[in-house]
């Protein structure tokens, strides 16, 4: 439960640094942005919502992506992982029309921001006691 919460928090945070320091990275409101009927008015409410589909997709769909590339993870040392969140991101991206990111150097650096805070995450929430 604390790595759900810690990938959640780092995805909303991480989103928020991108648009911050990432030129390329727009998240904007519509006038029906909505998530199950609750309108979606200011830009932080969709950067919650945001964060939290991502932080579940890193949750739950990772794990399958990483074992399903397995090989290419091994080959390539590991750095297949940042390929992998590449594209869960870039799987938000076209999940949601709110949020949009460009294709490489801005969804990379989008990807090595939300990489570096689950890191931290996982630094913070590790049970040195068990």
């Amino acid at each position: 439960m604390k790595r759900l919460l810690s990938q959640i928090a780092a995805a909303i945070l991480g989103l928020w640094l991108a648009i911050l320091f990432v030129p390329s990275v727009i998240i904007r409101a519509y006038p029906t942005s909505n998530f199950f009927g609750f309108p979606l008015t200011t830009q932080w409410e969709i950067i919650l919502v945001l964060g939290i589909a991502l932080g579940l997709l890193n949750y739950f769909l990772r794990p399958l992506l990483k074992a399903l590339f397995l090989p290419l993870e091994i080959i390539t040392l590991g750095l297949f992982t940042i390929v992998i969140d590449m594209g869960l991101i870039w799987l938000l991206d076209k999940m949601f029309d709110e949020f949009y990111v460009p294709f490489l150097l801005p969804l990379l650096y989008t990807t090595l921001i939300i990489w570096g805070l689950n890191l931290i995450g996982i630094f913070l929430t590790k049970n040195k006691y068990k």
